[in-house]
């Protein structure tokens, strides 16, 4: 789909990471360039062509985000990416809101992104971290959520809508019902589904959502912190400065603007914000829904085909996002990226930053293949003729 957009792909490779990071159309990187070439100016700095057109171009981005997922646009805070703005919201608001002995609900399948911030309120304030069971499909037990909240003074649950490694859709707005019934706030990591995936903040009842752009075909450098108005008004700015304050005297005294230009000290990545808004006119062109099921599609042809071969385990057949983690039978799973490589066929392996889904699944380290709309069924057929002929692997790698 649209393969043709994608110039890296000119160099006949087999592009298998995008869980990772996604491709950028050229649109993307004409948007960002444009600004580089023609239109360098900072924002709400200045009053000539250039700097004015940046200011629009920097609203109408909040904007659009607001119009993607159904949110308000006061509620649209730039941050540098997915793991900045589930830090900003914890540290910021969190650590103020819950006290001693709070029981905050995780997963053991959620990314270091989502697990450590409040690993770190635990050690300072002395929050509960309590897990969600996993079933035999490694994907959330719901009824275990409800066990949980009985037995437990739950004040936040903070999940990936879906998860990096499993690849599981997470039922998030049966969820936030569960949240909205206990006066539970809700935290969703949404950089693995963002790009593929309808999310409706208000319907869903989410109190914080956090994204990357680069995994929705944006550049790198620039992310998005969501959070519900009454919140964010509650919400401390981690970082003083430049174009967030309203005033400072001598005296020490000073006073923040207004939600949410009080988050957002300092020069932004202003081409970024723009590749941003590129990226996701894009998505809205092609369709969410339309790009889902043809990466469900390709997903369905992959593991029928590693079905197929003898000695590969895949451990998430049954999820239905464009990630795959399976490994080779008595081979280390980097060894089998390292053979992969040979065939410019890119996947990533290792624990991919969940380092305690371990616990679950039962092994520290997976090879990942995570699709997206640019890949297509040739690529999947050379990366299962590979694994044809892995017993050649040490021929190859060594």
């Amino acid at each position: 789909m649209n393969r043709e957009d994608f110039i890296m792909l000119n160099k006949d490779i087999v592009y298998l990471d995008s869980a990772s990071t996604s491709l950028k159309p050229k649109c993307v990187i004409d948007s960002m360039n444009d600004y580089y070439f023609n239109n360098t100016s900072n924002i709400h700095r200045g009053e000539y062509n250039e700097a004015i057109l940046n200011n629009k171009l920097y609203d109408e981005t909040k904007m659009e985000i607001a119009k993607f997922i159904n949110c308000d646009k006061r509620e649209v805070i730039y941050t540098s990416g997915c793991t900045s703005s589930i830090n900003m919201f914890v540290l910021g608001y969190m650590k103020k809101y819950l006290k001693n002995g709070d029981v905050v609900l995780l997963s053991k399948s959620e990314h270091a992104s989502n697990l450590l911030p409040w690993f770190n309120l635990s050690k300072e304030i002395g929050i509960k971290i309590k897990y969600i069971d996993l079933d035999s499909d490694y994907k959330l037990d719901y009824s275990s959520i409800d066990k949980l909240i009985k037995e437990n003074n739950v004040k936040v649950i903070s999940l990936a809508h879906i998860t990096n490694v499993i690849g599981d859709i997470r039922d998030i707005s049966y969820i936030g019902d569960i949240c909205k019934k206990n006066n539970i706030l809700f935290c969703v990591d949404a950089a693995q589904s963002i790009q593929h995936v309808k999310i409706d903040f208000k319907k869903y009842n989410i109190s914080f959502l956090s994204f990357s752009s680069h995994k929705m075909m944006g550049p790198t450098g620039i992310g998005v912190l969501v959070g519900r108005y009454d919140l964010l008004e509650k919400m401390e700015p981690l970082f003083l400065g430049g174009d967030m304050n309203l005033d400072f005297e001598s005296d020490c005294s000073y006073s923040f603007k207004e939600i949410p230009s009080r988050f957002e000290a300092g020069t932004m990545p202003i081409a970024e914000v723009i590749g941003l808004l590129n990226s996701i006119k894009y998505i809205n062109n092609i369709g969410v829904l339309k790009i889902h099921s043809y990466i469900k599609e390709l997903r369905d042809y992959l593991v029928s085909g590693l079905d197929k071969l003898d000695n590969i385990v895949v451990y998430n057949r049954n999820s239905d996002s464009g990630i795959v983690i399976f490994n080779v039978d008595k081979i280390f799973s980097q060894d089998v990226a390292i053979y992969l490589a040979h065939y410019n066929i890119c996947v990533r392996a290792g624990n991919h930053c969940d380092k305690i889904l371990k616990d679950e699944l039962g092994v520290s380290n997976t090879v990942r293949v995570s699709l997206y709309l640019y890949n297509n069924k040739e690529d999947i057929d050379k990366l299962l003729n590979a694994l044809k002929n892995i017993d050649k692997i040490y021929d190859i790698i060594l």
